[in-house]
C-alpha cells in the first residue's frame, strides 16, 4: 500500500520525458493528486481534442519526468495540440513567461494563414465545458489584427478570431510601441472556433490611440523615422531592429552588408523573426545577396537599424533585458533512455533561430562546434548513449546528458557544457583555445574509451591505430581547388599508407597549419568518398580495362592525359603499356597486394562514405556545417557565439542555427562545375565553406542520418 502525504492545493504538472505508461507520455498535462512518501506524483491526465478539459485517467508517475506548471499556465498549454508543440513552447521560456502575463491591447506577432501578422489582444477565452468540479477550462486569446493591408474585404464583421499560446511566436515589448499609439479597426475570416466564453481574468488597461501599421510591397518595406542614435556598429551577425513609420518596431539580424544596386549609402539585408507580406527570401531585384526563409528578407539603409534594444539598454535610460540575466532555460532532467537523433521532418521547428544549439563560453567554440558536429544528426558514436548508466564514468554521464539534452531540447546552456569542460582532466581545456584534433582524440580515448576509428596500414607493413586522419601532400601535387577525394587519394599514395578496413567514422584534416595558413585558397566539399581504392588486400579495377589491378602509379596521379587525380592502378598488361610513353618511362609502379583466389574480370564492389559535418575555422572562431537528412538541401549552420548580449565580463554568448539550403544546391553541381565556381560570387555561408574548411566528417551508409 503506498503511503500518502496531504496534496499541496492546485498544483499541476506537464510531462517532460519517460515512456508512455498507462496514458502518460512526454507532452500530457495532469493534475497532481497527491505525492508519495518516494517522491512520486498520484496525478489526473487531462484529454485531448475538445474534451481536452476533462480529467480522463489517473496513475503515478515519477517527479523527476515532470515539469511544475501554474493554472493559468496548464490552461493554456491545453488549448495547444499536438502535445509536441506544448513541449516546444516550453523550450522558449521567455516567450512563454511573456504570454502567460499578456494584457489587453498588448501587441503580438501570431502566426495566421495569410503568414505572420501584428495584432492586439482583446479578450482571454475560456474554452470547454465545465461539467465537473475537475474539469479545467482551456484558455485562448482572441485577437484584434492591426491593419497592415492583409485585411480580408468582409460585408460584415467577423468574430475576433482565436489564437492559442503557441500560435503567437512573439510578445512585442511595450517599451517599443510608442506612447499614444492607437490601432485602427480592422476585420478579418473567421477561424475554426469553439464553444468558448468571455472572462475577466484580463486586465482592462487605457487602448492606445488609433493609428495604422504600413506596410508597403517594395522591399524597402519598413523604414525609421530618424537615423540610429546608437553609436555601437553593426556587423554582419548584429541583432539589429527597425522602426516603421508607423512606430512599429520589428526585429532581425543582418546577414548582408554593402552597396544595393545604384544606391550610393550602405545598406543592410536583415533576416527578420517573423514574415512580413512584401519581404523577399534574401532576393533584391534579380540579385540574392543572402538566403532566408520567404517574406523575411528585409533591405534598409544601415542608418535606419538600431541594435536590438530587448538585449541592450533602451535609450530613455529605462532598463530592458539586463545583459547578465542570460534567457531562463526550462528544467531538464535526463533519464538512462536513448535520445536519438532529431528527424529531418522535425529539424526546422526544434533548431533554427538563436538561442539554439550549444551556448559558447570563454574560448569553446573549437568544443561547441565538435559536439554539435558529432551528434546532432549522426549515430556513428552513439554507442554512448547506450551504456547502462551505472556503468559509466562521471564525464562520459555528463556528455550524454549534453547529446540528449541538444536532441531533446535543441539547446544547451553555457554551464552544462562547462561541466563538462572541467572534467577533462586539464584545466586549460577551462581557458584556452584548442585544436579540434585534439579535443576529439580526448574525446574518442579518454571518455568514450573507444578504440581508434582508423586501421591504417603503412609501407613497413605495420599496423596503427588513429582517430583523425592528417592530409599530407606537397602543393605541387594538387591543382588550384582540389576536392577532398583527391587530397585523400594523393595523401593515401604519397605516405604509402592504406586501410586495411573500411571506416564506420572518418575525419579528415585538411593541409593546413596553424589558424592562418592554408595551403589551398579553397577545397571543395566531396559529398560521397569513395574508398575502394584505398583499402589494403581489396580486390581494384583496372584504371584503363577494368580487369583485376595489380600495380599502382603515385606519378600517374596528376598525369593530365590520365584525368589527374584519380587514382591510377592497372592490370599487368595496362600498366606495361601506359609506361611505355616517353613521358611515363622514369614511373615506379608498385604491386598491389591481390586478395587470394580474386577473380580477374570480376565487378569489384564500391565502399563508399558519406558526408556528414564540416568544420570551418577563420580567426580563431569555429563554426560548423551539418547535414542533418536525406534531402540534398538539408543544411545547417551552426555558430555558439553568433552574437553577444553585454560585455565581456557580465554578459552570455547567443548561439545561433541557421537553415543552409544554398549549401545544398551549390554541392549538387558537377565537380567540373564546382572547379570554376568564383566564391566572390557565392553566397556568405557557402564562401564561408568552401574558404575556411577544416575538418570533414565521414560516415559509413550502414549509419544512417536522422530520417
Amino acid at each position: 500500500m503506498i503511503a500518502m502525504e496531504t496534496k499541496p492545493k492546485e498544483k499541476f504538472f506537464i510531462m517532460v520525458r519517460g515512456k508512455a505508461r498507462k496514458g502518460f507520455s512526454r507532452g500530457c498535462i495532469g493534475h497532481v493528486e497527491a505525492e508519495t512518501q518516494r517522491g512520486e506524483l498520484m496525478g489526473q491526465l487531462y484529454s485531448s481534442g475538445s474534451n481536452a478539459g476533462s480529467p480522463k485517467s489517473g496513475g503515478i508517475v515519477r517527479k523527476e519526468d515532470t515539469y511544475p506548471l501554474t493554472r493559468h499556465q496548464a490552461q493554456l498549454l491545453l488549448f495547444v495540440s499536438p502535445s509536441s508543440k506544448r513541449l516546444e513552447l516550453l523550450c522558449n521560456p521567455q516567450l512563454f513567461s511573456a504570454i502567460c502575463e499578456l494584457s489587453q491591447d498588448d501587441l503580438v506577432v501570431v502566426k495566421h494563414k495569410k503568414g505572420h501578422l501584428p495584432a492586439l489582444v482583446k479578450n482571454l477565452m475560456q474554452i470547454g465545458r465545465k461539467e465537473n468540479q475537475e474539469d479545467l477550462h482551456m484558455l485562448g486569446f482572441e485577437v484584434e489584427f492591426v491593419d497592415s493591408g492583409h485585411c480580408l474585404s468582409m460585408k460584415k464583421p467577423a468574430p475576433l478570431p482565436l489564437f492559442s499560446a503557441a500560435d503567437i511566436i512573439q510578445v512585442v515589448p511595450s517599451y517599443s510601441v510608442p506612447f499614444g499609439l492607437h490601432w485602427k479597426d480592422s476585420q478579418y475570416g473567421d477561424l475554426n472556433r469553439k464553444a468558448v466564453t468571455h472572462i475577466n481574468s484580463m486586465p482592462n488597461i487605457q487602448s492606445h490611440e488609433q493609428q495604422s501599421w504600413e506596410a508597403h510591397t517594395d522591399q524597402t518595406v519598413l523604414q525609421s523615422q530618424s537615423p540610429s542614435t546608437s553609436h555601437m556598429p553593426l556587423e554582419v551577425g548584429s541583432m539589429v531592429e527597425v522602426v516603421s513609420t508607423t512606430g512599429v518596431t520589428v526585429y532581425g539580424v543582418i546577414r548582408w552588408l554593402g552597396l544595393l544596386g545604384e544606391k550610393t549609402d550602405e545598406w543592410a539585408g536583415i533576416e527578420l523573426d517573423y514574415e512580413v507580406n512584401g519581404c523577399s527570401d534574401g532576393k533584391y531585384g534579380a540579385q540574392r545577396y543572402f538566403t532566408c526563409k520567404g517574406n523575411r528578407a528585409l533591405f534598409v539603409p544601415v542608418a535606419k537599424c538600431s541594435p536590438d534594444s530587448r538585449f541592450v539598454h533602451s535609450s530613455t535610460g529605462t532598463e530592458t533585458l539586463k545583459p547578465t540575466d542570460a534567457p531562463p532555460v526550462p528544467l531538464f532532467e535526463d533519464s538512462e533512455e536513448h535520445v536519438p537523433p532529431i528527424p529531418e521532418s522535425e529539424a526546422s521547428t526544434l533548431l533554427l533561430g538563436r538561442m539554439k544549439g550549444i551556448q559558447g563560453h570563454f574560448n569553446s567554440c573549437y568544443l561547441d562546434a565538435t559536439l554539435f558536429s558529432l551528434f546532432i544528426s549522426s549515430t556513428t558514436l552513439d554507442s554512448i548513449c547506450h551504456k547502462p548508466a551505472d556503468t559509466e564514468q562521471p564525464i562520459t554521464c555528463t556528455l550524454r546528458k549534453i547529446v540528449n539534452r541538444l536532441r531533446r531540447q535543441g539547446f544547451v546552456p553555457a554551464e552544462s557544457v562547462m561541466n563538462f569542460r572541467k572534467q577533462l582532466g586539464c584545466d586549460t581545456f577551462q581557458t584556452e583555445e584548442k585544436d579540434s584534433e585534439e579535443f576529439i582524440t580526448l574525446l574518442l580515448q579518454k571518455v568514450l574509451c573507444m578504440e581508434p576509428l582508423l586501421k591504417l596500414r603503412s609501407k613497413g607493413e605495420t599496423s596503427q591505430g588513429a582517430y583523425t586522419f592528417q592530409i599530407f601532400l606537397e602543393k605541387e601535387q594538387m591543382g588550384q581547388i582540389p576536392t577532398v577525394q583527391q587530397l585523400l587519394d594523393t595523401s593515401f599514395l604519397s605516405c604509402d599508407l592504406k586501410f586495411e578496413e573500411v571506416p564506420s567514422c572518418l575525419i579528415v584534416q585538411m593541409p593546413r597549419f596553424g589558424k592562418k595558413y592554408k595551403m589551398f585558397p579553397q577545397i571543395i566539399p566531396s559529398t560521397e568518398l569513395d574508398v575502394t581504392d584505398l583499402l589494403y588486400n581489396s580486390p581494384r579495377e583496372c584504371f584503363v580495362c577494368g580487369h583485376l589491378a595489380e600495380h599502382e602509379c603515385l606519378q600517374c596521379l596528376p598525369d593530365r592525359k590520365l584525368q589527374p587525380g584519380r587514382i591510377k592502378q592497372y592490370c599487368t598488361t595496362c600498366s606495361t603499356q601506359v609506361h611505355t610513353h616517353p613521358s611515363r618511362q622514369d614511373h615506379s609502379p608498385r604491386a598491389l597486394t591481390v586478395p587470394a583466389g580474386a577473380a580477374t574480370d570480376a565487378p569489384v564492389s564500391r565502399h563508399t562514405m558519406q558526408l556528414f559535418a564540416v568544420l570551418c575555422i577563420h580567426t580563431s572562431h569555429y563554426v560548423s556545417f551539418v547535414k542533418y537528412g536525406a534531402d540534398p538541401r538539408s543544411w545547417l549552420f551552426f555558430d555558439s557565439m553568433a552574437d553577444r548580449c553585454g560585455d565581456d565580463h557580465t554578459g552570455y554568448n547567443i548561439p545561433e542555427i541557421r537553415a543552409c539550403p544554398e549549401l545544398g544546391d551549390f554541392l549538387s553541381q558537377s565537380e567540373e562545375e564546382l572547379a570554376r565556381a568564383d566564391p566572390r560570387q557565392d553566397d556568405e555561408l557557402v564562401r564561408r565553406l568552401l574558404c575556411d574548411s577544416y575538418m570533414f566528417f565521414y560516415q559509413n551508409p550502414s549509419t544512417p542520418l536522422s530520417q
